[in-house]
């Protein structure tokens, strides 16, 4: 009988293929990795070179300093800036620490910024800005006062006292408020700034700005000490209207005890009863 059943069809044997291993060119590989080698060399030794090169010329006297030039110094004397920069001529400008010198010189109160520059080769210059007193401030001792409003030397012997004086700021104010002591301050100096510019009551007739925590700001007159009460703001047109009659007051000013200049559109004089008094 013959048999239906379906037979396994036989394996046939696949051919392989053989790959040809390709042989490496081990010449170009050796040219290629003596080529990386003679970069890399090379470069360590360019940049090794130029170092020693640099510390050689760094070491060298070419840089040693040989001038130390002083600018803008007027209060402070060139002598006292070289002294408190400790430069010393002959020593390397790269060993020169800038920022640490301008430091050591802005310890004196009359300089506000010193900038060091090198100037190569052999040159560092050293430019300084000095504070300008605006007035002086009584803290029980007398203290400059700089356009900025801060606080920033105790006066001497032999310092000048031709400013108007500040008062009733007290040292705890400055140590406990300092950030709202100095805008009183600076509201001062606005004052001051506004009697500069005026013809007639101007800087040159106060001697003293009297800073009140509740009545504000009171001028004394230079001539007889009469306080002349602003108070607080709108200082122009206060003066304005004082200007306008100062030219009448001015001769009797000894003989007044206040001037008010707080009422909108009023200057209310009250005459002094009592003897004449000085105060300025």
């Amino acid at each position: 009988m013959r048999d239906y059943k379906a037979s396994t069809p036989p394996k046939v044997k696949k051919n392989k293929v053989r790959r040809e291993r390709r042989q490496r060119d081990w010449r170009a590989l050796f040219q290629k990795i003596l080529r990386c080698t003679v970069t890399v060399v090379s470069s360590a030794l360019i940049v090794g070179g130029a170092l020693i090169a640099a510390r050689m010329l760094v070491a060298s006297d070419y840089f040693r300093i040989e001038t130390v030039r002083v600018e803008n110094a007027v209060r402070v004397g060139v002598d006292e800036v070289l002294g408190l920069s400790d430069i010393a001529v002959g020593s390397s400008i790269f060993d020169l620490n800038l920022e640490m010198i301008g430091r050591k010189i802005e310890e004196n109160p009359w300089i506000r910024t010193a900038r060091i520059d090198r100037i190569f080769p052999r040159e560092v210059v050293i430019r300084i800005e000095e504070r300008e007193p605006r007035a002086i401030v009584n803290l029980g001792y007398l203290y400059y006062l700089d356009a900025g409003g801060e606080v920033f030397k105790m006066l001497n012997a032999g310092d000048r006292l031709d400013y108007p004086v500040i008062t009733g700021i007290a040292r705890k104010d400055m140590l406990e408020q300092p950030e709202k002591t100095q805008e009183r301050l600076r509201t001062a100096l606005a004052v001051l700034d506004e009697l500069r510019e005026r013809r007639r009551f101007n800087l040159e007739s106060v001697s003293e700005i009297n800073l009140h925590p509740d009545e504000g700001i009171a001028l004394y007159t230079y001539m007889g000490g009469i306080p002349v009460r602003l108070g607080e703001g709108d200082y122009g047109r206060k003066l304005d209207r004082l200007e306008h009659i100062y030219k009448e007051l001015e001769p009797r000013l000894t003989a007044l005890e206040y001037i008010d200049l707080k009422v909108p559109g009023r200057v209310i004089v009250k005459i002094e009863n009592r003897p004449q008094r000085g105060r300025g």
